[in-house]
C-alpha cells in the first residue's frame, strides 16, 4: 500500500458514505432474497424446491464471475476517485434495472419452461454479472479508506447499519404495498403487479444510495496496481493455505443461511400461519432498533474481548431464543415476535462486525505471503455470502415443498403449522452451527488480530 492521503482525514463523511453504500446493496439483493420465492411460487406458479434449485445452480457462476471481478479491481488503475469508486458509478443503473426485470409479473401465465428459464436468466444477469460488478469493489475498498483497525471496524458498524437501513425499509413498508386481504376470504394475498412496482421504486432508491455514497466516500490509501500475471493454481493454493480466509468463509456462508432462513420465512410465517399483516412491519423496526442499541457499543465490546468472541455470544443468544420459540408452538403473535428480536441479536452481533473480520483476514495473509489482494480475497468472501443466500433458498424451497406447501394449499392447517416448525427449527439449527463455526474454524482471536496489527504496521 501507498501512504495516506493526509489531506483529507478519515471523518464521519466517510463512514455515512460507505454506510449509504450497502444501503444501496441490499435495495435490490435483500429485496431477491425476501420476496423472489413469495413471488414465484405464488404470482409464476412455479414449485418451490425448482425455484431453490435454479437458484443454487446460479450461485455456482459467481464461482467464477466474483473471481473474475476481483481480479479486475485489483489490475484497475488508480484514478483520481480510486481503484474502486470509479465501479460504483459505472454499475449502480444496471444493477437496478436487471433487478426489477426478474419481477416481470406479465409473464405469470407463459408455459413454464418458459418462466423458469427466464427466472435463471434475469437472476444470471442481476446476481452473477451486475451486483457482482459493483458489489465486490464496494467491499474491497473499505481497505482504500482507511488502514487503521479501528476505523475499519467503525466502517463495519457503519455498513452494517446501512444494510438494516434497506432491510426495514423493505421488510416493514412493502408488505403494507405488495400484500392485500382479501374481503370475501379474508386471506392476504400478495399482489405481482404492485411487487414489480416496488422493484423499480427500490432501484431508484438504490440508485441515489449508491450516489451518496460515490460522492462522500474517499479512497485515501492509494492502494498498488496489481500487474503480477493471474495464475489460477496460484491463487487456489493461497486460499487454501489461508485458515483465516478458509475460515470466514466457513462463517459467512453459515451466516448468510441463517440470515435468509430467519428472515426470508417471514413471508410465510406472517400472512399464512398468523394471518396478520401488520406485524411483518413491525418485526423489521424493531430489528433495526435492535441493531442501532447494538451499534453504539459493539466496537467498544469487540474491542475488549474481540470481534469473534462477539460474534460467538450473539450466535449463542439466538440459537437458544429460537428453540424455545419452536418448542413452544405458540400461536400468540407477540411472544414469536419477542423472541425473533432476541434472534435478530444473534444476527446483529456478527454483522455489525464481519466486514471488519475479512479486513483481519486480508491483513493475515498479507503477512503470510508478503503480497496484498483485496479485490480478490474479496470477491472469494462475497462468493461464500452469496452461495449461503443460495443454500438457504434452496434449503427453503425443499421445506416448504416437503411440507406440501403451493399457492392452494398456502392456508391448509397441516401446512402452516410445518410453516412454524420450519421457521423456528432452520434458524435455531443455523444459529448453533454458526456459534461453532466461529469458534473452531475462524483463528483470528483478539489476540492474533492485535499481535498481527503490531506487526503489519512494524514492517511498513
Amino acid at each position: 500500500m501507498a501512504n495516506e492521503n493526509t489531506v483529507k482525514p478519515f471523518g464521519l463523511k466517510d463512514k455515512i458514505g460507505y454506510m449509504f453504500g450497502d444501503c444501496g446493496n441490499d435495495f435490490s439483493f435483500m429485496l431477491c432474497a425476501m420476496f423472489l420465492m413469495k413471488f414465484y411460487t405464488d404470482i409464476m406458479g412455479v414449485p418451490a424446491a425448482i425455484i431453490g434449485l435454479m437458484m443454487m445452480v446460479a450461485k455456482f457462476v459467481d464461482a467464477f464471475t466474483d473471481v473474475f471481478m476481483g481480479q479486475v479491481c485489483d489490475r484497475s488503475p488508480v484514478t483520481k476517485k480510486g481503484k474502486f469508486l470509479p465501479w460504483i458509478r459505472r454499475m449502480m443503473a444496471p444493477v437496478a434495472i436487471s433487478c426489477a426485470l426478474i419481477f416481470a409479473f406479465w409473464f405469470r401465465n407463459m408455459p413454464m419452461g418458459f418462466k423458469i428459464g427466464w427466472l435463471f436468466f434475469t437472476y444470471l444477469l442481476y446476481g452473477s454479472v451486475c451486483y457482482t460488478a459493483i458489489n465486490i469493489p464496494y467491499g474491497s475498498m473499505a481497505s482504500a479508506i482507511t488502514s487503521d483497525p479501528k476505523q475499519r471496524t467503525s466502517l463495519s458498524t457503519f455498513r452494517s447499519i446501512g444494510a438494516k437501513i434497506a432491510i426495514t425499509g423493505i421488510a416493514s413498508a412493502l408488505p403494507l404495498f405488495v400484500f392485500h386481504k382479501d374481503v370475501a376470504t379474508g386471506k392476504v394475498i400478495f399482489s405481482g403487479e404492485r411487487m414489480f412496482t416496488a422493484a423499480v421504486i427500490c432501484g431508484i432508491i438504490g440508485i441515489t444510495s449508491y450516489s451518496l455514497c460515490y460522492f462522500l466516500s474517499t479512497e485515501r490509501v492509494k492502494m498498488k496496481q496489481v500487474t503480477k500475471k493471474f495464475e489460477l493454481g496460484s491463487f487456489f493454493k493461497t486460499i487454501l493455505s489461508s485458515r483465516s480466509l478458509l475460515g470466514i468463509i466457513a462463517c459467512a456462508l453459515v451466516l448468510l443461511v441463517t440470515q435468509q432462513m430467519f428472515q426470508g420465512m417471514n413471508n410465510y410465517i406472517y400472512p399464512n400461519y398468523f394471518k396478520n399483516r401488520a406485524a411483518m412491519s413491525i418485526v423489521p423496526l424493531l430489528g433495526t432498533g435492535t441493531m442501532l442499541v447494538l451499534s453504539t457499543f459493539a466496537g467498544i465490546v469487540s474491542a475488549k474481548i474481540g470481534k469473534k468472541e462477539f460474534a460467538i455470544i450473539g450466535s449463542i443468544i439466538g440459537s437458544i431464543a429460537m428453540f424455545i420459540v419452536h418448542f413452544l408452538h405458540t400461536t400468540n403473535v407477540t411472544v414469536w415476535i419477542c423472541f425473533s428480536v432476541l434472534g435478530e441479536i444473534g444476527l446483529a452481533c456478527f454483522n455489525l462486525l464481519c466486514w471488519a473480520m475479512i479486513t483481519d483476514v486480508i491483513d493475515d495473509m498479507e503477512l503470510k505471503n508478503g503480497e496484498r489482494n483485496d479485490g480478490s480475497v474479496y470477491a472469494v468472501y462475497s462468493f461464500a455470502r452469496k452461495l449461503g443466500q443460495a443454500f438457504s433458498a434452496g434449503i427453503t424451497g425443499f421445506m416448504l415443498s416437503s411440507i406440501g406447501y403451493t399457492k392452494e394449499t398456502a392456508f391448509d392447517p397441516n401446512v402452516t403449522n410445518g410453516i412454524y416448525n420450519v421457521a423456528s427449527l432452520a434458524p435455531a439449527i443455523s444459529f448453533g452451527v454458526m456459534a461453532l463455526a466461529l469458534f473452531f474454524l475462524y483463528p483470528l482471536s483478539k489476540k492474533r488480530v492485535e499481535e498481527n496489527t503490531i506487526r503489519l504496521h512494524g514492517s511498513n
